[in-house]
């Protein structure tokens, strides 16, 4: 099912005024009942996404960390089964996982002496048993399993979906007799920059020539798109086309 701009407007307007909850995500399902749940969700952590780089800083300051920390001190000092990160991170409406990642690192930090290595702290994220205090270990716990957007459960899912929908378009692409190379033969020729699949010969779609395709398993929306063009796209162009393809797909988008 195709999205409007103005549906996806609606929808992007609705989650302008919810916490990043399972809640408000069972509310925006509620509200748009004719829209999948892959969609809602994928729209729903592109939105929270948004809003966390746009008060990402204010959260790392010096004086908020040390806030944070005194407040959970004092929270599991009071109950330490209670959720206090979590509650915390609803409150200033920061992302849980990266209030844990915030309280953790401040706790090895005043454990050692020194700033830990950010490999440290994603494999203590990953598996909160290997954290030295079993408090906190449940507190990061409590904080990556109520996560929507975030973390490394988040991670493991985002990375099995697109695992999953690579699997689909080769499929889909070997039932149409399509010839292609695969990411991983691509590397193996040496490329550097490469699209899940080229097409040994293209195709038209829609009056479009498609002459690689990339997968993202995700709702797309304008400044997604933008970034995967700097980040990736225009790499793809400049060193897995040919010339005589850039100006058969100019010739097309001209015509």
């Amino acid at each position: 099912m195709k999205l409007s701009k103005a549906q996806y407007d609606e929808i992007a307007q609705f989650l302008g005024h919810v916490q990043p909850t399972r809640q408000s995500l069972r509310k925006l399902k509620e509200r748009f009942p004719s829209q999948s749940q892959s969609t809602l969700l994928s729209i729903f952590s592109q939105e929270y996404q948004k809003q966390i780089k746009r008060t990402h800083a204010k959260h790392h300051t010096a004086e908020a960390i040390e806030t944070y920390y005194q407040r959970y001190l004092s929270g599991v000092m009071q109950n330490a089964a209670a959720p206090v990160l979590l509650e915390l991170a609803n409150e200033v409406d920061f992302a849980p996982s990266l209030m844990a990642r915030i309280v953790l690192e401040r706790f090895l930090q005043e454990q050692e002496g020194t700033i830990p290595s950010k490999i440290l702290i994603n494999s203590m994220l990953r598996d909160p048993s290997q954290i030295p205090d079993g408090v906190l270990a449940n507190q990061v716990y409590q904080c990556t399993v109520n996560d929507c957007c975030y973390g490394p459960l988040v991670d493991c899912i985002k990375h099995a979906i697109g695992h999953e929908h690579e699997v689909l378009l080769r499929e889909m692409l070997l039932k149409k007799n399509l010839s292609f190379l695969a990411e991983e033969q691509l590397r193996a020729k040496g490329y550097d920059k490469t699209p899940d699949f080229i097409l040994e010969v293209p195709v038209a779609v829609e009056g479009h020539i498609i002459h690689w395709i990339e997968s993202k398993a995700s709702f797309g929306d304008e400044c997604s798109h933008q970034a995967y063009l700097n980040d990736q796209f225009w790499s793809y162009w400049n060193s897995c086309m040919s010339v005589r393809e850039k100006q058969l797909l100019y010739a097309s988008q001209n015509f």
